[in-house]
């Protein structure tokens, strides 16, 4: 399965004569070195609009009800969100400290290979390559088509092949853009950024005249009915933390960006407060005209609001959803290819993931598997269900991140630490990781928790014959596939300076 082979020999072609297998077209030395490497073309502000992007994407559209499921009053609802805030801050900090440490591209995957050993990075990418990424790219591409289709199906639910459908080549075009370039995917990541930013200050702003207009009665008692459940705020967190997803984003492209010692810790502390504040703004304007009955029975709330408030130009609310949506799912693809690469490149999954288009410089191999992927998970799919999956497992790795970024302080004290937190904040991470984890299981044990542990740990039955023993069948089995891959794709291994 690890194929160790860059595919440099020989190979005869139908006229038989000899070339060397995608070489024949580039110059040895220098430019070979050159074009076989991801270039550093993310600065800051695409850097930020990639943290804000992909941040604001389905959540805030699609979490509002669930989160007010799980807490049962406007006001506790209201707490949910900026504590999520929080937390994804302080998660923010160890990634800014762990970025700067080891800036390496391929998010959690270098700092738990450098903390704990490469059996639980290989763990982690096993899960995040063949679930949680492609999973979460699906459940942003099914939303985007969700809310496409609404306007032409008033008063009722869209027909679910139209919604499977557009689903898909939302994630046929956005893999597609990615694979062409990566300036072309950060220019319509910042494009689509601002079209985002656009729909939520409108639906700020509108939610403020509302409520200088004495539309407060949804706000007054803000507590009444508020749930103890320690499993249902357990999963009011899971969905509010899901909307808020993304604030790791930079850690996957690190190699990519540009001065990432000043960059990676700057975009974070712009981006994760700008979307911290505009989420509790968002959901006090939601509540200035929808009640909490009529938000919990809305298909679309977003959709429900600018109905109401909007009207007659609220037919722009779902045209900017679908833009906010589609740079999410852009941000998920972009970052989700660069962890399929490094994984592939580390010998933890087949080569041919790690290798670079010498035309486009894109890791259009792992782009491409992350989205046929990411189409097998939308046909069955059901987005609460998968946001409850997702994020259970997303989270046991969020902890254990932050848990090797206390170990490596004092397994690695000679690394250079251009950002140090206090102890204290990774130690919070991992606490409150440790709860999001277990609260649901205690409170409410489904299977569907146990088939993502088993799925875990059942990654090990692939590491110890294919990455640790290297077993020379599967090389002999992936040599000529992965030729020929590497000749339909034109892409070439790559290669460090």
């Amino acid at each position: 399965m690890m194929d160790e082979t860059d595919l440099r020999q020989r190979t005869k072609t139908r006229n038989g004569s000899e070339v060397h297998s995608m070489d024949c077209k580039i110059k040895p030395n220098e430019e070979a070195i050159k074009v076989t490497m991801l270039k550093k073309e993310v600065g800051l502000i695409s850097g930020t609009c990639l943290i804000v992007g992909t941040m604001i994407g389905s959540g805030i559209f699609i979490s509002p009800k669930a989160v007010l499921e799980g807490t049962g009053a406007v006001g506790s609802c209201l707490c949910v969100w900026a504590a999520c805030g929080v937390l994804a801050t302080l998660g923010a900090l160890c990634y800014a400290e762990l970025g700067t440490m080891i800036t390496k591209s391929g998010g959690e995957y270098p700092y738990l290979m450098e903390g704990f050993g490469p059996v639980l990075a290989y763990l982690f990418s096993w899960t995040t390559i063949f679930v949680l990424k492609p999973s979460s790219f699906a459940i942003i591409a099914l939303s985007c088509a969700e809310y496409a289709s609404a306007p032409f199906y008033p008063g009722c639910t869209p027909p679910e092949i139209i919604s499977k459908c557009l689903a898909a080549a939302v994630v046929l075009l956005i893999v597609l853009v990615n694979c062409l370039s990566v300036k072309l995917a950060s220019y319509v990541q910042n494009f689509l950024t601002a079209a985002k930013l656009l729909i939520i200050i409108i639906i700020v702003v509108s939610g403020i005249v509302m409520l200088a207009q004495g539309n407060t009665q949804n706000l007054q008692d803000p507590f009444k009915g508020a749930t103890t459940s320690f499993g249902a705020i357990g999963l009011a967190f899971y969905n509010g933390l899901w909307a808020y997803d993304g604030w790791n984003q930079l850690n996957f492209i690190t190699e990519e960006l540009k001065n990432p010692y000043q960059n990676l810790p700057l975009a974070i502390v712009i981006g994760i407060p700008l979307v911290s504040v505009c989420y509790v703004l968002v959901n006090v304007a939601y509540f200035s005209v929808i009640t909490p009955t009529e938000l919990l029975q809305s298909p679309a709330v977003a959709v429900t609001y600018g109905d109401r408030v909007l009207y007659p130009l609220s037919w722009v609310v779902p045209l900017f959803v679908v833009f906010s949506t589609i740079g999410a799912a852009n941000g998920t693809c972009f970052t989700g290819g660069r962890l399929t690469y490094v994984a592939g490149r580390e010998g933890h999954i087949v080569k041919i993931l790690s290798y670079i288009s010498p035309k486009y410089y894109t890791p259009s191999p792992a782009l491409i598997f992350n989205g046929i992927l990411s189409i097998f998970y939308i046909i069955p799919a059901e987005i609460s269900s998968l946001i409850n999956y997702f994020s259970f497992a997303q989270w046991v790795f969020y902890g254990l991140t932050a848990l090797a970024l206390i170990v490596m302080r004092f397994t690695r004290p000679e690394l250079e630490r251009p950002v140090k937190v206090p102890i204290i904040v990774p130690a919070v991470v991992v606490i409150v990781s440790c709860y999001l984890v277990l609260a649901p299981i205690i409170d409410k044990p489904e299977l569907e928790y146990l088939y993502c542990t088993v799925f875990i740990l059942g990654g090990l039955m692939f590491y110890y014959p294919f990455v640790y023993r290297k077993f020379s069948w599967t090389r002999r089995v992936m040599r000529p596939i992965t030729m020929h891959l590497q000749l339909l794709m034109e892409v070439v291994p790559p290669k460090s300076a």
